[in-house]
């Protein structure tokens, strides 16, 4: 026989006795041979020598029970434990109340057998300690990208931003919708009870089995997410958009392969290929210079300059060819002539207001040479066209639109304006335009 600590003093909380079905009450008797689940019986059905299937009256047996001292010789194990109760129950230092509900012990041997052996015992300390340190040891090399000091975006639901992120809260570390969301109902009616067959007891096995990996597979996409930094979704855009955009295009093809690689090893592929093309691009450079005869670095630099002149007279000499192609009309080629001079010598280009009859249009805007043109896909280059806007303005609106459009959740018309001060109809076109790809949605 051993003397046991029961786990709780509630008898509603241990299985009843397999002889009468009573709840059990300390002492009561454990069977050392049988189980699991616990064979358990009270002292009635134990001195009546009750047997049930494989239980015998003759196995050996534990009597479980709480009436002995653990740290102090007049305190048993069942009133430390209801200590320990009552004071999560009353709160810390509200020992009158701690001594009620315990209705054995006064108010100040409850004080002080607490600070005693809870508060002040070295041996506890220490343990907490090396629990600590151990804790420490465990997660130094589990790095997490994302530090729990930072803040971390809380987008509103069904937002764009949400939508990006799988419905992933990282303030919860977890998902609106967990992979395989209804996983948990294929176990709410399972019930492990002695009287099962071992087919069906190994079926209810299989399906916890399958539930467990779930659950791993789940942890697994949260660790995904973790380790590739794809919790701010906005700070992966950015790193993303230093490479150039061929690398760019690789990046985002190479991003489901992520998962295989690991973060770091991933990091390195992209890295040696973002180096690989500015290597092919300076051999390309190299051997240009060496088609055309230059064989030392002064010439190169001699020869860019002469090379981009061409370029700047080329597009001048097409540039009425391209307006004609437009425009037929003589008189408004020359009008948009003289804006694109006022433009190029940096003054306010001067508008001649047409009569309402005869009214003409002004010509779409040559993107050709204008920074950020290769940026664009065809159909924003057609947007900057037609609302004569140059590239590296509507990339800096565009981006002004978004961030605000992922604080906000949804952005308007009025927001949009008040954002960007420029003609409120070409405002119009582009939120519409936003709108239309995607890119923004309507608060």
């Amino acid at each position: 026989m051993e003397r046991l600590a029961s786990f709780s003093n509630d008898p509603f909380d241990k299985p009843p006795c397999r002889g009468c079905s009573s709840y059990l009450t300390e002492p009561y008797i454990k069977c050392a041979e049988c189980g699991p689940p616990p064979f358990l019986l009270c002292l009635q059905c134990f001195t009546r020598g009750f047997e049930y299937k494989k239980h015998q009256s003759d196995h050996t047996y534990e009597i479980m029970t709480s009436d002995f001292p653990v740290l102090d010789p007049n305190w048993t194990a069942q009133e430390e434990m209801a200590l320990l109760e009552a004071v999560m129950d009353c709160g810390f230092g509200n020992w009158q109340d701690v001594a009620n509900q315990m209705c054995t012990k006064s108010k100040e041997e409850c004080e002080k057998h607490y600070m005693k052996h809870f508060i002040n015992n070295p041996l506890f300390a220490s343990t907490l300690l090396n629990l600590k340190q151990a804790e420490e040891v465990q997660n130094a090399d589990a790095a997490i990208p994302f530090h729990s000091a930072d803040d971390p975006p809380r987008p509103t639901f069904d937002s764009l931003l949400s939508r990006d992120m799988a419905g992933y809260m990282p303030a919860r570390a977890d998902f609106v919708e967990e992979f395989d969301n209804y996983a948990e109902w294929d176990l709410r009616d399972i019930d492990f009870v002695e009287d099962d067959s071992d087919i069906l007891h190994a079926l209810k096995i299989a399906v916890v089995d399958i539930y467990h990996s779930r659950l791993k597979e789940r942890q697994r996409r949260k660790k995904i997410i973790r380790d590739h930094g794809l919790i701010n979704l906005r700070k992966f855009q950015i790193l993303e958009r230093r490479y150039p955009k061929e690398v760019q295009d690789l990046y985002e093809t190479m991003r489901r392969f992520a998962r295989i690689l690991g973060p770091t090893e991933h990091d390195k592929f992209i890295e040696s290929h973002a180096l690989e093309f500015e290597l092919r691009r300076e051999i390309k450079r190299l051997q240009e210079y060496r088609a055309a005869g230059i064989t030392n670095f002064c010439s190169a630099r001699t020869y860019d300059h002469l090379k981009k002149t061409r370029e700047e007279e080329r597009l001048k000499r097409t540039m009425l060819s391209e307006v004609l192609q437009y425009i037929q009309d003589s008189s408004a080629c020359q009008q948009w002539l003289s804006r694109q001079a006022d433009i190029d010598a940096g003054l306010s280009p001067t508008v001649t207001v047409a009569s309402n009859s005869g009214r003409r249009s002004a010509p779409p805007l040559n993107l050709t040479g204008l920074p950020g043109t290769e940026k664009l896909n065809e159909k924003e280059k057609e947007l900057c066209q037609m609302v004569r806007l140059v590239p590296g303005a509507y990339l800096e609106y565009k981006a002004a639109l978004v961030n605000e459009c992922n604080k906000q959740g949804g952005l308007r018309l009025a927001q949009a304006r008040a954002l960007i001060k420029i003609d409120v109809n070409k405002t119009r076109k582009i939120y519409d335009f936003l709108i239309r790809e995607g890119y923004i949605t309507k608060a």
